[in-house]
């Protein structure tokens, strides 16, 4: 079960450039997607907590992808 609709997807890969967009495409990349994003919100959590907060900021999103980047 994926979390993003298939419709937001699909604009994603057309604003990319892609005059079609097949169901299994979309399919894929949200997988991709959430797999990457639930990545880098586990570690933006880690990084909120170690600042004593329950809150996760932007500032934590932003450091846990760069940490992940690397």
């Amino acid at each position: 079960m994926t979390i993003i609709p298939f419709a937001p997807i699909e604009r994603v890969i057309r604003n990319a450039g892609a005059q079609r967009v097949s169901e299994s495409a979309a399919i894929a990349l949200t997988e991709i997607l959430e797999s990457y994003g639930l990545e880098i919100s586990r570690e933006a959590i880690k990084l909120a907590d170690h600042a004593g907060r329950k809150t996760v900021k932007s500032e934590d999103i932003k450091l846990a992808k760069e940490m992940l980047d690397k």
